[in-house]
């Protein structure tokens, strides 16, 4: 495996045990989340533990939708968290709809506005001095670098160092310029070749059937587990499964994990899957 693959396994079993982790917190009934939602606004603090809880699987299903981004999905499910606890805390619990749902709103906008930002070449206002210089010098455009390092506490070597990026504008890519072309026009292509594209879709059809043989090789019990805990837009809890199947939600947990390590070895075995996984 190169430094890339090795990087995503360690992202991937960390999110595993997450997942897990989080698989262990009870789902709420309508009432139960309500009831919960009342106590949360009258102070009940452990009251909000269990509401958020209990919704952290919803995060990590939103959390999955940006993952192309080249942020790390750890920190994107931190923030979506933090989404989740503006939600609660704003959430009416006679409003006729349920926690997930207002939620929904809050988690992708932190979400966005975090993997957006994280994609900016350059960053401003990161410390309060930052923040202060720039509020100064767009209040009164002042140039000199004592004078606004007066203003803002920071050193005037530190101001030095930010003048060109406190003056400086920004860019629209879709700005002409004097020759007529746009600035979007220069910037080169991000998207694949047409052979690129056939490539990747190959490979994808390539593991869709490895993973419909899969399926159909392993036992139903395991193929349930998966479906239902992989494959489905709400996944189930261990503790259902395992009161389905009439065993513990631990051991439902150990033949998730054994059945998706598996799934694993077998795309890895596969002749033009290995370097894609």
């Amino acid at each position: 495996m190169g430094e890339n693959a090795v990087s995503s396994a360690i992202s991937m079993s960390a999110l595993d045990a997450y997942r897990r982790a989080i698989s262990r917190y009870p789902q709420l009934s309508v009432q139960e989340e309500r009831e919960l939602a009342r106590r949360y606004r009258a102070g009940d603090r452990r009251a909000g533990d269990r509401l958020i809880q209990a919704c952290l699987p919803f995060v990590l299903l939103i959390a999955r939708e940006y993952r192309c981004w080249g942020v790390p999905i750890e920190d994107i499910v931190q923030q979506g968290n933090l989404g989740l606890l503006k939600a609660a805390f704003r959430f009416d619990p006679d409003r006729e709809c349920r926690l997930v749902t207002y939620a929904s709103y809050w988690v992708r906008a932190e979400i966005r506005e975090y993997v957006v930002r994280g994609y900016r070449m350059v960053r401003l206002g990161t410390t309060k001095g930052e923040r202060r210089a720039l509020r100064a010098f767009r209040k009164t455009h002042e140039m000199n670098a004592a004078r606004l390092a007066e203003m803002s506490g920071l050193s005037p070597a530190a101001v030095e160092r930010l003048m060109p990026l406190l003056a400086g504008r920004d860019v629209s890519v879709d700005a002409p310029t004097a020759t007529g072309a746009t600035v979007l026009d220069k910037l080169a292509s991000n998207d694949g070749t047409p052979e690129d594209r056939a490539m990747a879709d190959e490979r994808s059809a390539h593991t869709r059937a490895q993973i419909e043989s899969f399926m159909r090789e392993i036992p139903a019990r395991e193929r349930t587990i998966l479906r239902e805990r992989w494959m489905s837009e709400s996944p189930v809890t261990l503790q259902r499964l395992g009161e389905r199947f009439g065993i513990s939600k631990e051991r439902v947990r150990q033949l998730e994990e054994r059945t998706i390590a598996k799934l694993r070895d077998r795309l890895l075995a596969t002749s033009g899957l290995a370097e894609a996984c």
